[in-house]
């Protein structure tokens, strides 16, 4: 079945998933609530006088945040400015959870305890108590806040010609959706990320977003409810390039001050890339011969189940992406292949461990002073954990896809369903049926070519073990 595919509800979840959930949350030890002493220490920070010592004042900069409607964990606010000769200033504030959050108290212990935000449909399990993540600490429009600002200055490219990181108080004017976004702040953010993506394409940049699927009610289906692919607006793809921006920007400092933490990522494998070059000819959709990889990546989108499969399979291709650690000499893998650069996670502070402590090195560098020896422990650390914990929300993530898969079809047992496999391995054939969007093993002995597309007949369907059995039909 497919990884990594968020899942998001129309509405409440009926009884049966709503336990499912649950039960998902207990196996792998995610919890939407913190220990009562950690919640206390948030409550704690959460209330002490704001202090602006030593930080610029920017409060009176019409900063917005873009997220997803509903949005209370606002980790980004953007001001976007043309700049003389064709250019723009980008101003980019990142909260700045460092000064709520202690060094070596309780909160900050169970920040490392759980390492990322961990999703499910119905709840959020957060990284930080919900005083901080969405409360003092987040960016809420009409609030004074402290933030970690990037200034960055464009050229008529969008190349970088300039760039700054420090301390400062600012208040977000507007809280903005990818829906509403309009005006001169989606013009502006649509010229600079439009400009952003060509340098990325020129640089062989694969930057692939997921898209998610959403459970809606349907009184027609068996189980109730239906999946359906959701639509990935073009502002979402625009606000990730200011997000990718500043993380190159941050890169470039630690790599020239050789200290830092990296996000890294191997290239294309080519065996792979022929997996899905045959997934794709047997879904039906198009890859020239003379097309690359990179190229044929860059179109897919969830225009429909099969473009919309092959995107997820496509993610797969390079491989995982992890964290590089390094204080001293240019680490031999230093370079993020899907951004074709590289790239350090900056952005996210209140749903990412990792982002905290890049974004307290880049303001120590910026004001001339080398970390001492426990904050180059602290990011030598850090690989590990944040390898634990995303491998620990992927889990949760793939269970909830199996459950609801499983869900989806537990009243169809012995129907034919139409099937591609995507890759062949030591367990089996891998299948992807594209309506409904499901991946699945076909057991068996018999080696079965990528590509291939044959009818298979549903023959069990488990939503406690979360498993799916197909037959040749």
């Amino acid at each position: 079945m497919t990884p990594h595919r968020r899942i998001r509800l129309a509405e409440a979840p009926p009884s049966p998933l709503a336990e499912d959930f649950a039960r998902i949350r207990a196996q792998f030890g995610v919890d939407p609530e913190h220990p009562q002493e950690v919640e206390a220490a948030a409550r704690a920070a959460a209330a002490r006088p704001l202090s602006g010592d030593d930080r610029a004042d920017l409060r009176d900069l019409a900063f917005f945040t873009v997220d997803p409607p509903g949005s209370m964990d606002l980790d980004q606010a953007m001001l976007l400015e043309r700049a003389a000769g064709g250019g723009h200033r980008v101003r980019y504030a990142i909260a700045d959870v460092g000064s709520f959050v202690e060094r070596g108290g309780p909160v900050e212990a169970e920040a490392w305890r759980r390492g990322v935000t961990v999703y499910t449909p119905d709840v959020r399990c957060p990284l930080y108590p919900r005083a901080l993540g969405e409360g003092a600490a987040s960016l809420l429009p009409g609030e004074d806040r402290p933030a970690v600002v990037f200034t960055i200055d464009l050229d008529e490219h969008g190349r970088p010609t300039a760039a700054s990181v420090e301390r400062a108080l600012v208040r977000s004017a507007d809280r903005l959706d990818y829906a509403g976004l309009d005006g001169e702040p989606a013009e502006l953010l649509r010229e600079i990320a439009l400009r952003r993506i060509a340098l990325a394409e020129e640089r062989g940049a694969v930057t692939l977003n997921a898209p998610d699927q959403r459970v809606v009610p349907d009184p027609g289906a068996p189980c109730g409810y239906r999946l359906e692919w959701e639509s990935r607006l073009p502002s979402e793809d625009w606000n990730a390039e200011i997000s990718l921006l500043a993380g190159t920007v941050a890169a470039a400092s630690m790599l020239k001050h050789r200290v830092g933490l990296l996000r890294t990522m191997g290239g294309a494998d080519p065996y792979r890339v022929e997996v899905l070059r045959r997934a794709a000819a047997g879904l039906g959709v198009p890859w020239p011969a003379d097309t690359s990889y990179e190229e044929f990546a860059r179109t897919l989108r969830p225009a429909d189940p099969a473009r919309a499969a092959l995107l997820e399979q496509a993610r797969g291709v390079m491989g995982r992406a992890g964290y590089t650690a390094f204080a001293g000499e240019t680490p031999e893998q230093h370079v993020h292949a899907g951004v074709g650069a590289p790239y350090a996670h900056t952005t996210a502070p209140l749903r990412r461990l990792a982002d905290r402590y890049v974004l307290d090195l880049l303001v120590e560098l910026e004001s001339g002073r080398r970390p001492g020896p426990a904050a180059v422990e602290t990011l030598g650390r850090l690989p590990d954990v944040m390898e634990e914990a995303e491998s620990r929300a992927g889990q949760v993530e793939r269970a909830v896809v199996d459950d609801l898969e499983a869900r989806l079809l537990e009243h169809r047992i012995g129907e034919r369903f139409e099937a591609v496999v995507v890759d062949d391995d030591a367990r089996g054939a891998r299948l992807q049926i594209a309506e409904p969007p499901v991946r699945a093993r076909l057991h068996g002995d018999r080696r079965i070519d990528p590509g291939t597309t044959l009818s298979v007949r549903l023959v069990a369907a488990d939503p406690v073990g979360r498993s799916l059995r197909f037959a040749p039909a």
